[in-house]
């Protein structure tokens, strides 16, 4: 019996029943069967060897499609396990997935000590057990043989994970003499992985929770090329130069203290400075969409987050109730924005002719991360959005959407991401009790969202189980400079909390209406987007963001009255700056300018003094000639327009 297999490009291909995706991919070239890693079948990744058996779209994944990536390193990462297995008898597995850049697995090495100066012997050991070309195999295993399993194996962590198992959907993978508890799914055999190198280790609570044991967490990265590795080691490099903690350090830009607490960053002058103009520049942004900007609370009774969903979902990652002398009244810091503006949406009774209502703040909230998952200013307990939400009707919405898509392209044009993916999360339709709301509504949004972004030719991937729990959204994923992604800015749309809050105005047909709601943050949070601008530019920011555009840079002390004339004349025109009036030679003055980053450096000296001129050096690039004073101002609006 035959099935039909349709590919990518609408082509259809029939096969045997029971084909595999690697069967398909060698009748289509050999070339291709070498390369790829897994398959995609009907937008379920599955491995190569897997019989597929009814008709089912198919695609082919290579190491540089994301899922092949992610199918190479859990594969990676099993292979890492038995590597430990075979030097370490009686350590226990925890779980290895794959993550962004490689894989990691969490051991309980027992009475065994490990740290990274065993890599090399663990690294060594993976390549003997990938050049043996064992092959990943799949088994479909009933509840009671894994428990059987593990127990005689006694490990804890397999039997926990295999308690919210059910029958038929558990599955082991076997390769050589090593057995996983796992989903999958895997590369074919393990002869791909040529190039190994294990990064790092570090403590990990097992579940990541601070009441579970503490697991030893040892993270890795794999490739099927040595060049691909050698490559990645290199942008690790460039990634550590350009990592956002050690530059807002040496820049001044923020610091953190213990005192205050973890996750809670202090803003120093120069990255005020940085963030207030990337306010000011929203702010314009948003006035000339029509925006109205409000200020709302940094807390909140308990009873506003119950009504609107968040107590219920976000409760344990939120600070604790702050209690008052009432009797059984409690606050919370405000973990979200959107409840509040639905209580100014209420203020009074609103007319069709009202809508679109567009509601701004850079509002600062506040979760309870885990300590261990805190990373400088990209994971924070306490955090200002650039949120706004807007109040439409249903036939305003998919306008409404289109011209927030605008203004987030309008803020990526301007910071110099030009390279993203919008990604359109919706619910995951197995699971609909993890969401609010009627089916109805939900396709309303969801529906929206794709013709919104079809309008505005948008490359997009869908991915379901992704939305909020109160409905999809539009994710912005980026790449960076060193080509890695990062969700920055994202368009929700919901109909769930004007139903919780019961909000409404009154139509042409003067009866009661339910609005829309849009939530949107083209920023998201202004700490974790500073964080990766840095990186971005390696803080090398663009001339309109400098903290200081120029430094003026006197020769020797003679010339500091002519420089303090030179810096007065440019603040006339809004040019930001310092004098360095330090008792320094001037190649001094110049390289710890060039450290600093600041973009221009104006040296005077005798000559500049006499005829009021400066010398021109660009950061980065050297020098550019002598300007007078206004045309130096001239020369340095062109560089403006330039960006």
């Amino acid at each position: 019996m035959n099935i039909k297999i349709t590919l990518p490009d609408g082509s259809i291909r029939e096969v045997p029943q029971g084909s595999t995706a690697l069967d398909i991919a060698t009748s289509i070239s050999e070339g291709l069967a070498r390369v790829v890693v897994s398959a995609k079948v009907n937008d379920e990744v599955w491995d190569l060897v897997r019989p597929i058996n009814q008709d089912s779209t198919l695609s082919l994944l290579k190491f540089d499609d994301e899922d092949g990536k992610k199918t190479f390193w859990h594969s990676s990462a099993h292979l890492l396990a038995e590597a430990l297995e075979a030097l370490y008898p009686g350590i226990k597995l925890g779980i290895g997935p794959p993550i962004d850049n490689g894989f990691y697995y969490d051991i309980d090495f027992g009475d065994h000590s490990f740290s990274s100066t065993e890599f090399n012997k663990v690294e060594q050991k993976m390549k003997e057990l990938a050049s043996q070309k064992n092959d990943y195999i799949r088994t479909e295993v009933s509840k009671a043989d894994a428990i059987a399993y593990f127990t005689e194996k006694e490990d804890p962590y397999k039997l926990e994970l295999i308690e919210g198992l059910n029958d038929g959907e558990i599955t082991f993978y076997k390769q050589g003499e090593f057995t996983d508890l796992c989903r999958g799914p895997h590369i074919p055999n393990t002869s791909s992985i040529k190039a190994i190198k294990l990064l790092k280790v570090a403590a990990a609570y097992w579940r990541g929770d601070e009441n579970n044991k503490s697991l030893t967490r040892i993270y890795g990265v794999s490739f099927p090329k040595a060049k691909m590795l050698t490559e990645h080691l290199n942008l690790l490099e460039e990634a550590k130069k350009r990592d956002h903690r050690r530059l807002g350090k040496e820049l001044e830009l923020f610091t953190f203290s213990e005192k205050v607490g973890a996750g809670l960053p202090l803003w120093l002058p120069k990255g005020t400075a940085i963030r207030e103009r990337l306010e000011t520049f929203m702010r314009k942004a948003q006035i000339e969409r029509g925006y109205q900007q409000v200020i709302t609370p940094h807390i909140g009774k308990k009873e506003l987050y119950v009504t609107s969903g968040h107590y219920d979902k976000y409760g344990e990652d939120s600070f604790q109730p702050i209690k008052t002398p009432n009797e059984d009244e409690e606050f919370l810091l405000k973990p979200m924005n959107c409840p509040h503006h639905c209580e100014v949406f209420k203020f009074k009774p609103k007319s069709y002719k009202e809508l679109p209502l567009r509601l701004a703040e850079f509002g600062t909230v506040y979760r309870y991360e885990q300590s261990g998952e805190l990373n400088g200013l990209t994971r924070v307990r306490g955090f200002t959005q650039d949120d706004a939400h807007i109040f439409c009707t249903p036939d305003q919405l998919k306008a409404e959407f289109v011209d927030v898509i605008d203004l987030v392209m309008h803020v990526f044009s301007k910071l110099g991401f030009d390279k993203f993916t919008a990604q359109i999360s919706l619910r995951d339709p197995d699971k609909k009790e993890k969401y609010i709301g009627s089916d109805e509504n939900w396709e309303k949004a969801e529906r929206a969202i794709v013709e919104a972004t079809s309008e505005r030719d948008l490359e997009t991937v869908t991915e379901y189980g992704e939305a909020a729990f109160y409905g999809p959204k539009l994710d912005f994923m980026v790449k960076d400079a060193l080509g890695r992604s990062w969700q920055l800015g994202t368009i929700q749309v919901d109909y769930n909390l004007p139903e919780r809050f019961d909000l409404d105005y009154i139509g042409s047909d003067n009866q009661k209406h339910r609005p829309v709601m849009i939530h949107r943050a083209p920023f998201g949070s202004m700490e974790r987007f500073i964080g990766i601008l840095i990186e971005h530019t390696g803080g090398n920011f663009p001339l309109w963001l400098s903290p200081e555009q120029v430094a003026v840079l006197p020769i020797s002390e003679k010339y500091h009255d002519y420089s303090d004339k030179v810096l007065k004349f440019l603040n006339n025109y809004d040019i930001r700056g310092l004098v360095d009036e330090r008792a320094e030679k001037i190649g001094r003055k110049i390289r710890d300018a060039e450290v600093s980053k600041i973009p221009v450096m104006l040296i005077v000296g005798e000559q500049e003094a006499e005829n009021d001129e400066v010398s021109v050096r660009i950061h980065g690039k050297g020098d550019v000639g002598k300007f007078s004073l206004q045309d130096f101002v001239s020369y340095f609006e062109t560089l403006l327009k330039e960006e």
